[in-house]
């Protein structure tokens, strides 16, 4: 049986204005337009939400729950007593990750397309790359195509073990 992935923020990267780069379960970091986000869900002016189309409140977002939350919107449900409870505003990462464009690093496409000319040099399938450094194809695929973070352990593992190359990182 396939196993459903439901999306999770794991951590805020940065956040400007009404911008926020996150970074999903899936290794992606990917920025999230929420001018877009609010107009898309129909907040309206009279809507407490609508705050957060101020870029001061809009930072005061928090991560809870593999979400983004905002305590400083005046949001309420109703309790089984009939009193008022205030609860954070929260959209689920599902439907953020659906909102999210992919974060495009200079250095991680320069890594991607290294590993992918390198590979194809020597004359091996993603899957042999994957084998031979104890990663799997579909990962390879992510760092080449640009879609996935990689650790520095595993990229000298991909260099070192899968291709056989020698792996020298500078600061420029």
């Amino acid at each position: 049986m396939r196993k459903i992935r439901i999306p999770r923020i794991l951590k805020i990267n940065w956040i400007n204005g009404l911008a926020i780069c996150v970074v999903f379960n899936n290794g992606e970091s990917r920025i999230i337009d929420f001018r877009k986000v609010l107009l898309e869900i129909g907040v309206k002016s009279d809507s407490p939400v609508n705050i957060l189309f101020d870029s001061v409140e809009f930072s005061k977002v928090k991560l809870v729950d593999n979400t983004l939350s905002w305590e400083n919107v005046d949001q309420y449900i109703s309790s089984k007593n009939g009193g008022k409870i205030k609860v954070p505003f929260e959209i689920g990462a599902d439907i953020l990750f659906r909102f999210s464009q992919p974060e495009k690093s200079e250095s991680l496409i320069g890594v991607g397309k290294m590993i992918r000319e390198s590979r194809l040099r020597s004359g091996m399938s993603q899957q042999e790359l994957a084998l031979i450094s104890g990663t799997s194809r579909t990962y390879i695929s992510r760092i080449e195509n640009d879609r996935s973070d990689i650790e520095l352990t595993t990229l000298r593992k991909i260099i070192e073990t899968g291709l056989g190359k020698k792996m020298e990182i500078r600061i420029k």
